[in-house]
């Protein structure tokens, strides 16, 4: 057997990856609570922002974790397609997730089905992206950690969603994220303990990237547009000051006229 370290480089992979987690979640719920208080396209915008977001923090804070991820006896490569179809899986299950809660009249079955649907996605992002990572030697699953990976990416995508639902105040969104950073960083790490590698010593190139090469600028581009997204969405007025800025406007255009 292989000796697997999740932590190469320390603690910086697991505490940069948490932020990352932390930073879509945040972006997602101010997204999602921007979406609920407009209609029309409008909402539509503010939900695609909002599951681009998530998505992106949960596949960044993955492969963030991944750049620390290490087996004694042989080199680790990725495949290329295989890691961007994970990408694509994160957004896809996390959009159907945010819009089934974003325009469902019953808010409560959305949300079920929505949380289950969008964390056995995450849970799908996950291992996909495990089965993208080459190596000398099988890699092979313990099933009751990976039982409970799952659980924690259902009850996360859940918990996530009601807090778009529910959480309005800046503070609230911040500490909700806080907690949801946790539960993805959880959901990852558990998966990652149910790993068991047996090393096949070969002297053979192994295909695809290293992580280096590959991963590191792919998560440096998303961790980049988290950021300047986050920016532009706190740059941008609310429902309520778009309101009050119209009310404010009206004397002006009477006393004009």
């Amino acid at each position: 057997m292989g000796h697997l370290d999740h932590a190469a480089f320390g603690w910086l992979t697991p505490v940069l990856s948490y932020v990352m987690a932390c930073t879509g979640a945040a972006l997602g719920l101010r997204c999602t609570v921007r979406a609920l208080a407009t209609t029309g396209r409008s909402r539509r915008n503010w939900l695609v922002t909002a599951a681009s977001a998530i998505g992106t923090g949960i596949w960044t804070m993955h492969f963030v974790a991944m750049l620390g991820f290490r087996v004694s006896g042989t080199d680790i490569r990725y495949d290329v397609p295989l890691t961007i179809l994970s990408l694509l899986v994160a957004m896809v299950v996390v959009c159907a997730g945010v819009f089934a809660v974003g325009y469902s009249r019953d808010r409560n079955r959305a949300l079920l089905l929505g949380g289950l649907t969008t964390g056995l996605g995450v849970a799908s992002m996950h291992y996909l992206g495990m089965a993208a990572v080459r190596l000398h030697g099988d890699v092979r699953y313990d099933p009751v950690l990976v039982g409970v990976s799952v659980l924690i990416a259902v009850v996360a995508a859940t918990a996530a969603l009601w807090a778009g639902l529910n959480i309005k105040s800046p503070l609230a969104v911040t500490i909700a994220s806080l907690v949801m950073g946790a539960a993805v960083s959880s959901m990852h790490y558990t998966g990652m303990f149910a790993v068991r590698v047996r090393v096949n010593p070969s002297g053979e190139a192994l295909p695809g990237a290293t992580a280096m090469q590959f991963i590191f600028p792919l998560a440096v581009g998303l961790g980049s547009y988290l950021f300047i997204t986050s920016a532009f969405v706190a740059l941008s007025p609310t429902a309520d000051e778009r309101e009050a800025s119209a009310i404010a406007q009206r004397p002006v255009e009477s006393v004009t006229h």
